[in-house]
């Protein structure tokens, strides 16, 4: 069994052990003791080293923690056995720990607090690299929530309230704001006047030392709400980033840091403008292009004015509007393909007596293709580029010539 030496000391940061087992290959050792956290509980583990040998992963094993360590590659070796003393010299990553300490404590805090005002029952909670996130259920998040929680958890930040671990008999613990299942002696962890949780994790002493908490984010995750946050350095980093970034977005205005916001929506508007403007363009220069491309096509013998074009790759969209500006001109008949994506357009005008989207759906259907549309325009697409030409001639032939209207 391994002694755990974090429940009653998060701060211990160096500690002595001995080793009581270890694999075949000496990379995973066993102490009789140990500081280092193992994963658990939404909180990852800590590293550091065990005789000078780099730690890599701490797994917990229910009675043992198993220790993960770095191999050592010596000439003529492939990997040797990192550490061989019976006894040794463990050093936790005090930063990584710290910072974990501080998110976890945050955690209860922030879920707290949650629960407090708002009935938001935290369901579950994961402590990643950059930031840490809560799952909260009971009702709907809105803007004014997180705001009053936020400026609620920090204020008890402010409050500097100590952070206590004690350990109770479970059947004789009451008042945990979420109900344990576990039997035997339970470690709980309470901030003054405010939580009592059973947790296993690291934490400070005092909530002045969690330092500012900030929520960034908000997703909808099936039943619940995801809640993004960060405390103490992770915090002021993320602070110290937006700033940074607002500031880069003024300077592209050449705008005060408070202005960026209506400075940017003025500029988006602007855009949808162009835009708008711009699209209206392209439709007047097909209208043009398909009204001059039917005035510059000789008709054949049975007066039907014939444009068939072949592209390498492109949109088919960008040929609709020609080619419904062409037919909207009487007997009239156009045709597109694209080699990239393989995909065809088949339009006529209303008197040609084809039905453009039937004809065009059974070609493609021989053709083992997709598409459709209406009696006057159909486009769809195939495997193979090889089958363009097939598709084009057996919608023609399937067409057919109908009396005129």
């Amino acid at each position: 069994m391994t002694e755990r030496l974090y429940y009653t000391d998060s701060y211990l940061r160096h500690f002595t052990a001995r080793i009581t087992g270890r694999t075949d290959d000496g990379r995973t050792i066993y102490l009789d003791r140990t500081a280092f956290y193992p994963t658990s509980g939404g909180q990852p583990f800590d590293t550091g080293s065990i005789a000078g040998v780099a730690v890599l992963d701490v797994v917990d094993e229910d009675e043992r923690i198993a220790h993960k360590l770095a191999g050592i590659v010596e000439p003529g070796v492939v990997e040797a056995s990192p550490v061989e003393a019976a006894t040794v010299e463990c050093a936790v990553d005090w930063a990584r720990r710290f910072d974990h300490m501080q998110q976890h404590t945050g955690q209860h805090l922030l879920s707290a607090v949650f629960e407090e005002l708002f009935h938001l029952k935290t369901v579950s909670f994961h402590l990643g690299a950059e930031s840490a996130t809560i799952d909260i259920e009971g009702g709907p998040v809105e803007p004014r929530t997180i705001l009053e929680a936020e400026r609620r958890a920090n204020q008890v930040v402010f409050e500097n309230r100590p952070v206590a671990v004690e350990f109770q008999n479970a059947a004789e613990v009451h008042g945990l704001r979420k109900p344990s299942d576990r039997d035997g002696t339970l470690r709980i962890v309470s901030i003054d006047g405010l939580d009592r949780s059973a947790c296993g994790g690291t934490h400070v002493r005092s909530t002045g030392e969690i330092g500012p908490i900030l929520i960034r984010k908000l997703d909808k995750i099936r039943q619940t709400v995801r809640v993004e946050f960060l405390c103490g350095s992770r915090a002021v980093g993320r602070a110290r980033a937006d700033f940074e970034a607002l500031s880069k977005a003024a300077q592209l205005f050449s705008s005060p840091l408070d202005e960026v916001p209506a400075m940017l929506a003025a500029q988006m508007e602007a855009a949808r403008a162009a835009e708008k403007a711009h699209r209206k363009l392209e439709l007047d220069l097909a209208a043009y292009r398909g009204s001059e491309l039917y005035r510059n096509t000789a008709p054949d013998s049975d007066g039907f004015r014939r444009v068939s074009q072949r592209a390498a790759r492109g949109s088919l969209e960008e040929l609709r509007a020609v080619a419904q500006n062409f037919t909207a001109q009487p007997k009239a008949i156009f045709t597109a393909t694209l080699a990239e994506p393989p995909s065809v357009l088949f339009a006529v005008s209303d008197d040609s007596g084809i039905d453009a989207g039937k004809a065009l759906k059974a070609a493609l259907a021989e053709a083992g293709g997709r598409g459709g549309g209406n009696a006057r325009i159909a486009q769809g697409s195939v495997p193979d580029a090889a089958h363009l030409e097939q598709v084009l001639s057996r919608a023609a032939l399937l067409a057919g010539p109908r009396p005129a209207k």
